[in-house]
Parts: structure tokens; C-alpha cells; sequence
């Protein structure tokens, strides 16, 4: 586990990965906190967007990936 993390593309993925867990929890906190004010047109907005973001972050780093695999 530490070589996958001591790598440039295992950490972007740990950070990914972290922000997704961040993203879920806000949402549950959300949920607990407040569950009848935010309505499911805008809690679709948030989660959609939230998730072409981490598409775009995750498949620019399996470009990456791939682009130092094939300078080798």
C-alpha cells in the first residue's frame, strides 16, 4: 500500500478517493442536519456535478498513467 501511495498517480487517486468520502459524509450531514431544505432538483444538480467532476479528475489520471507507462 505504501509504494501504490508513494507513486504521483496512486496519490491523486487517494485524493480522489478521500473526496469522494468527504463529498458523501457532507451529504449525510446534510441529510441529518437540515433534511427538508434542499429539494431533489438541487441535490441532483450537486450530485451530478459533483460526479462529471471526479470523471474528468479520475480519467485525467489514467491518462497520465498510461502517457508514463508508454515513455518507459
Amino acid at each position: 500500500m505504501r509504494r501504490f501511495l508513494e507513486s504521483d498517480t496512486g496519490f491523486y487517486y487517494a485524493v480522489g478517493l478521500f473526496t469522494v468520502l468527504v463529498f458523501l459524509g457532507g451529504l449525510v450531514v446534510l441529510a441529518v442536519v437540515s433534511p427538508g431544505d434542499i429539494g431533489a432538483t438541487e441535490l441532483g444538480g450537486l450530485v451530478v456535478g459533483f460526479f462529471l467532476f471526479m470523471l474528468v479528475f479520475f480519467v485525467s489520471v489514467t491518462v497520465r498513467r498510461l502517457e508514463d507507462r508508454d515513455e518507459l
